[in-house]
């Protein structure tokens, strides 16, 4: 018997302490077999000294009957009640009841952790860190917390273990938490991303902001302040480390600011109805839209040019810039010809 879509423990959109509990509720209903203890295994298992002998001893003197085990019918490794199916083979037992669990080896590793983490004799804090580092390589993309809420560990802890690992775990620029969202880990994407929510969302609560960006409360209310009052939502770069580090966040940090600056200008705008309700104003911020793209896209989309286009391409790019200069030079030639109030000056000649 299969378990349905929603009950499998890697689904995006399910958390695994909901999965685990959607297996409580419904281990009620799911058939229970009777199953020959030689044809089941006890290796895989998250307990890395094996079982506890003391345990195995209390429960084959419990004289009520035991809760059935759990089963990875795929490889008949026993997920839950590797104590138990020794305590029976103690009592002489030939038989033991069985649930069958339907779904892939990680998954069936993700429930052996979480029911041993929660019930029954509790997983070591060795046994708990090497299962959130296995869990880590097997579902990279799941965050600290969520990874925590399986091993019965801290957030705090998974994430010192992830630094640990350093580059033998894949590193993602964005990870599934708790309620099956993708979040951009990076946090200084994050304040990026939460200063152009607040440009193109002035009225936004700190609620909303944190929401779309991935950031906390308070984070959301540091980079709208920095925003209103015309900063780069990103922290200055530390003092200290080596020299082309500092120089190359200068730089991400002037590229920062450039590029917000330009956003707000964009907002500013839109909201002018001489220039949005005008085919003019329109065709304008159409082209202002396209070409606002911060430094750091711009090596991505170059990055991505087939190779035998580069040539051409930094052409156009060259025709485009000097369209852009001659434009930014004949506004300023106009600036300086219209005063404060608006009207034209009179430009004086030399006869």
């Amino acid at each position: 018997m299969a378990l349905p879509e929603s009950r499998r423990l890697s689904s995006p959109t399910t958390a695994p302490c909901e999965s685990a509990d959607l297996w409580d509720a419904q281990a009620d209903t799911l058939p229970v077999v009777r199953v020959a203890l030689d044809a089941l295994v006890t290796d895989d298992s998250p307990r890395l000294a094996g079982e506890n002998e003391e345990h195995v001893q209390q429960l084959a003197q419990c004289v009520s009957p035991l809760p059935p085990i759990i089963v990875h019918r795929a490889t008949s490794r026993v997920i839950d009640g590797a104590h138990r199916l020794r305590a029976a083979r103690l009592n002489g037992r030939t038989h033991i009841d069985v649930q069958y669990f339907d779904g892939d080896a990680a998954e069936a590793f993700l429930l052996a952790v979480n029911c041993n983490a929660n019930h029954g004799l509790p997983l070591s804090r060795s046994d708990r860190n090497a299962a959130a580092l296995r869990i880590m390589r097997s579902h990279p993309e799941w965050s600290d917390r969520m990874i925590a809420t399986v091993a019965g560990l801290s957030p705090k802890t998974v994430g010192s273990i992830r630094r640990r690992s350093g580059d033998a775990l894949p590193q993602l620029n964005a990870r599934i938490g708790l309620d099956g969202k993708s979040r951009i880990v990076d946090t200084a994407e994050r304040r990026r991303l939460a200063g152009e929510y607040v440009l193109a969302h002035p009225d936004a609560s700190l609620r909303e902001i944190a929401k779309e960006s991935g950031l906390s409360l308070a984070t959301a209310r540091d980079v709208r302040e920095r925003i209103q009052n015309g900063a780069s939502p990103l922290l200055p770069a530390r003092r200290g480390g080596q020299a082309r580090a500092t120089q190359d966040a200068c730089a991400d940090e002037s590229d920062s600011l450039a590029s917000f600056a330009m956003a707000k200008t964009l907002v500013t705008l839109k909201r002018d109805p001489s220039v949005r309700l005008t085919d003019h104003g329109r065709f304008l911020l159409r082209l202002l839209d396209t070409n606002a793209v911060a430094s750091n896209r711009w090596g991505e989309l170059v990055d991505q040019i087939p190779p035998h286009w580069v040539g051409q391409v930094a052409a156009a790019a060259r025709e485009c810039a000097a369209a852009w200069r001659q434009a930014a030079a004949q506004l300023e030639e106009r600036a300086r010809t219209v005063d404060d109030s608006g009207g034209r000056r009179t430009v004086d000649t030399v006869a």
